[in-house]
Parts: structure tokens; sequence; C-alpha cells
């Protein structure tokens, strides 16, 4: 599909840009104010649809929001018209189009002549009222909350908090983006007010929270549950703020005679990941565990893996090594060790189902009985 892209170097549309011209193997036409008639015209004539994102909400100059946000819908109503086509629309408008302010009012000017550019045509229009837009690449400083917050906490620098009660209705630019891209790929017929979410509720003070707690993760190895929705696409837009010089941070090392142990990831609910090393002939472990079950995989080298059942004495050996990766299970009620039976370091990572707590270690030497 040729998609017709209006403000492709803003915000939203980079990142649709980007999904539309990737995996989804689109073809983006970017269509500016600058762009003559002769060349909307024939952007227009390639076009197997148009999503309108261009708009300002901080101009220079009011009179802007009326030229920029209607003027150019209308021009490119214009030009669609002319075209003879009825090509699906898609337009990023915003939730203050309910509001009586001049980008409000130029935004519901946009609206209505997109419902008249339908009527006329026949043309599917799709608007989404989109509350804030938040993720990658959001200009900072100017109207983010959060790319400023995710900048500022990122790099140290101290962010003020107003009015932490202030509420926030927040969406992700990927969801924004895919919504977008549905609504002319799938269009409905008519001029149409859809929905975009899922909309993030929250507030000042607990956005600066989380954000400065993603900071403090990276010294306690401590992360949140960051794998699915809201905190899924914070966590992803603050890691997007980090300075190249935060890429990468270091992590301490225990290490003895043996080798080392070094933990990575510890997490609320789905245990901790780390990994140690053992010198040649070393043997590690000697303890059993009643509920805590880990997984061990080698990495680098060859490992035998020792289990005595501590009622029956029974007794269990595996080996393994890096050429052929093989998951190895601790078994609660099983004392368990680890002997490096190569010739060079033994590397192995581990998975734990519980983040280690020194209180309450379950972790006993196979020497202490049950």
């Amino acid at each position: 599909m040729n998609l017709l892209l209006t403000g492709a170097a803003g915000f939203i549309g980079r990142n649709l840009a980007i999904a539309a011209t990737g995996s989804a193997g689109h073809r983006v036409v970017d269509v500016t104010r600058s762009t003559t008639h002769a060349e909307l015209a024939s952007a227009v004539a390639a076009a197997d649809a148009v999503i309108h994102l261009a708009g300002v909400n901080r101009p220079g100059h009011p009179r802007e929001f009326d030229e920029v946000n209607a003027g150019f819908t209308a021009v490119v109503c214009d030009a669609l018209r002319a075209d003879g086509r009825a090509l699906p629309i898609a337009f990023a408008s915003s939730i203050q189009a309910e509001l009586d302010n001049p980008y409000g009012a130029s935004k519901r000017a946009a609206e209505q002549r997109l419902v008249r550019h339908a009527a006329e045509t026949g043309a599917p229009v799709a608007i989404f009222r989109l509350p804030n837009v938040f993720g990658k690449w959001c200009p900072v400083h100017r109207h983010s909350v959060v790319a400023t917050f995710c900048h500022d906490i990122a790099r140290g620098i101290p962010i003020e908090v107003h009015d932490g009660s202030a509420g926030l209705k927040l969406i992700h630019v990927d969801d924004v983006v895919e919504h977008l891209l549905d609504a002319v790929l799938r269009p409905r017929p008519g001029a149409t007010f859809r929905e975009a979410g899922p909309v993030h509720r929250t507030t000042v003070g607990e956005l600066a929270r989380q954000i400065e707690a993603f900071e403090h993760e990276r010294c306690t190895l401590a992360v949140d549950r960051v794998g699915h929705g809201w905190l899924r696409a914070l966590y992803a837009t603050y890691v997007s703020y980090l300075p190249t010089a935060s890429f990468a941070y270091p992590v301490a090392v225990h290490a003895d005679a043996r080798g080392a142990f070094v933990e990575m990831l510890k997490t609320p609910d789905s245990g901790q990941v780390s990994f140690f090393t053992a010198h040649p002939g070393v043997t590690r472990g000697g303890h059993y565990h009643h509920a805590k079950v880990e997984k061990f995989l080698v990495v680098r080298g060859r490992a035998r893996f020792r289990y005595r059942h501590l009622l029956t004495g029974q007794t269990h050996e595996i080996d393994t090594d890096a050429a052929t990766p093989t998951i190895v299970d601790s078994i609660p009620g099983w004392a368990h060790d680890v002997t490096n039976t190569g010739e060079g370091e033994l590397i192995v990572m581990v998975w734990a189902n519980e983040v280690f707590d020194r209180s309450r270690p379950d972790t006993f030497s196979a020497g202490t009985g049950t």
C-alpha cells in the first residue's frame, strides 16, 4: 500500500513511518506544508490511503493554529477531491477538540472539514481524538511530561512536580500507530470517531515515582513488571531516553577461589537471573532447597550435575556441555552440586523462581539434614 503521510517528521509520524515501511512493507509518501500543489497532486494520485498527522500545538503565533491545523487539512481535502477517488483517511485529532481554546477549536475545525469531505466524496474517514501520546522520539521540554521526566531522570537532572495529584491520560505511540494503520487498511463507511487505546490513567506524582524507580532499578537489579501493559510501554520509553553513556552499567561480582557469581536481574514474581563460573575441577553447590527451583544452562565448558535424595539417598548424575545446550533443574528435596569437568572455565547461567532472601534463603547445606 502507498500511504500519503502528513506530519512524517513529527513524533507520531516518525514512529508510523518506521512501522509502516518496516515489517508491514508499505510505501510512505511524505507531504508537508512546503509541498507544492503539483507535488501534492502527484502524491495523491499515487496514494492508496491517507494518514493525516500534520499539525501544531505550540505555534510561534496563534494564527498558525488555523493556518496549519484547519487550513492544511482543507488543502489536503481539496487535493483528494480533485483526484476523484474516495481514499480512506485516518486523522490524528486531540481530546482538546472538546475544549474552547485556540488549539482545540482548530482541531475541531479540521475534524469538521474531514466530515464534510466524507459526506461529499464517500471517502471513509476515521477521526481519533487522542490524549497525550508518549513513546520514543517524543521531543522533551515541550508538551510531553513523560518525555521530559524520562530524559531528565536518566541524566540525573532534578525534575519539578508542581502538582503531584494532577491526573494524566496517556496513550503509547505504538498503540496509536496500530490504530491509525488499521483504520486505513480496514476502513469503515462514512466519517467515524474512533477510539484508540489502551488509555493509561495516572498522576504526575505517580509518573515521576515510577520513572525514578526505573532509574533506581539499575542499581538494585530489581526490575518491575515491565513485560506487559502500562509498565511495558513506560519502561520502553524511559530506556529510549538513556544517554549512550548509560546503555551499559556494571554489576557486582562475588568471587572466591572457586570462581565468580554475578546477579543480573531480579523480578517481583518471576524470580532472578544470574550466572556463576567455576575453575577446572571445582565443585559448587552442595546444598538443597525445600521449594526453590533453579534452572541451569552451561554456556561455556563442560559440567557434571550430581543429585542425592535427602530421604532415600538415591543419587543421579547429568553430564552436559555448551555444545549441546541443555536445561538442568534443581529438584526440591534433592541435594545438588555441579563440577567443572572440562579443561577451561565453566560458565553457567542460572534462573531461580524466587529472588534470594537472606532472611529466608531456602538454601541449606547438604550436611545439615532436613
